[in-house]
Parts: structure tokens; sequence; C-alpha cells
């Protein structure tokens, strides 16, 4: 039986991470240089600490660059495209479908807390959930579980009775060793990136009503 269900953040309710990549690949143009996805994706989901966008232009065009100026171009460039991104569709109707299903409603996150309540508080979403564990609460970030367990742990269920909705390879990865079933919905950018084990596969939330995944996923065996 499900009794919860559990939201990544970035790329998923909210994307922040298309505006990421799109910040950053201009960069890289500007240097003459291509920004590759499948390099960019060992980012996506966790902390950063796989890959470095910044040593990596470095070494694309052979000498040190004014990091200081990069970044504030970059941040610049963040902004003004995350400024046009809007909740991704379905979202809310999920929100609403849990609490009507009676579901415990959680999120897990890498990013900060400061980060995720920013755009939390934006949306007005922040009451819609039980429980909300970032990277602030966790000795690791995804691709490690412990981010979805102290979720599980929270609501006083088994894994198995609760779904992740995750968008990236790193994410997918973290909620099936945590033991829960995980749907994934990939965005702009990781619809292109290898996923490993997951249970669904939407386009978006929008493609289907959550109590039909909800009844699916809780027939699997």
């Amino acid at each position: 039986m499900i009794r919860a269900i559990v939201f990544d953040f970035d790329g998923l309710i909210f994307d922040t991470e298309t505006p990421e990549f799109r910040s950053f690949q201009e960069m890289y143009t500007e240097h003459g240089h291509t920004l590759d996805v499948q390099i960019w994706g060992q980012w996506v989901g966790t902390d950063g600490s796989a890959f470095n966008p910044y040593d990596h232009l470095e070494t694309c065009c052979g000498r040190s660059l004014d990091r200081e100026a990069l970044r504030s171009m970059r941040r610049a460039k963040y902004e003004q495209f995350v400024a046009e991104e809007q909740l991704r569709p379905g979202v809310v109707e999920y929100l609403h479908a849990a609490k009507e299903m009676g579901l415990k409603i959680g999120l897990a996150s890498s990013s900060t807390r400061e980060w995720v309540m920013k755009y939390l508080d934006r949306f007005d979403l922040t009451g819609h959930f039980d429980c909300i564990r970032v990277r602030d609460d966790v000795a690791k970030v995804k691709p490690d579980p412990e981010l979805y367990l102290q979720v599980i742990e929270a609501f006083g269920i088994a894994p198995h009775e609760a779904i992740a909705f995750e968008d990236s390879p790193n994410g997918a990865r973290a909620a099936k060793q945590a033991g829960l079933y995980c749907v994934t919905i990939p965005n702009d950018v990781t619809r292109e990136l290898p996923f490993g084990p997951y249970d669904l596969r939407l386009q978006s939330m929008a493609e289907r009503p959550l109590a039909e995944v909800v009844a699916e996923l809780g027939r699997v065996k």
C-alpha cells in the first residue's frame, strides 16, 4: 500500500536545471567551446562536486580565466533564464491530489534549505509538505539514499510504501537505493541523460493523474 509520495525539487517541481545549463552553455559558447550535456549530467541532482564547469572551461581553453567575472556573467544569465520559468505541469494538481488521497507528502533535495525555500515560498508551496529534507540535513546528498531514508523515517513507514518523483539519474538512483518506487519525469536537460533503474517514466505530471500512478505502482510486487 502506498502511504506517501516524495518529490525532488530542482528540475522536477521547478526547473532550475535547464536555466542553469543554458547559462553555462552560453558562457562556453562565448569562449569558443561547447558544454556537453553528458558531462554536465554528472552534476545534475547532486552537490556539484563531481564536475566543476569553470575548471572544465579552463581546460578547454588551455589557460586561466577571470573566474569572478565569469561567475558574475553566468549568474546574470541564470537569473534572466530562471525568471521565465513556472512550475512544471501537473505539480500543483499532484500536491492537491495527494492531500485528498490522505498521502504524506515529502521533499528530498540535494540543494540547500535556503535555495529550496526561496522557490517554495515564491510559489506558495511550502505548506503542502509534511517533511522537507535538504543538503543541510545529511552527510551525503544524492545519489546517496540518505535524504530519502530520512523522509521515510520521519513518516514512520517502510520504503516500499512510498513513491519518489525524480528528474535526474542521480536522484533516481538515490530513490531506488533507498527502496522507494521511483517515477522519473525528466526535464529538457535530463531527458538526454542515461537513467538506471526506475519503475515508471512520464513526460510530465500532467500526463497521468496521481491516483492512476499510485494504483499502478501499488500493484507492483
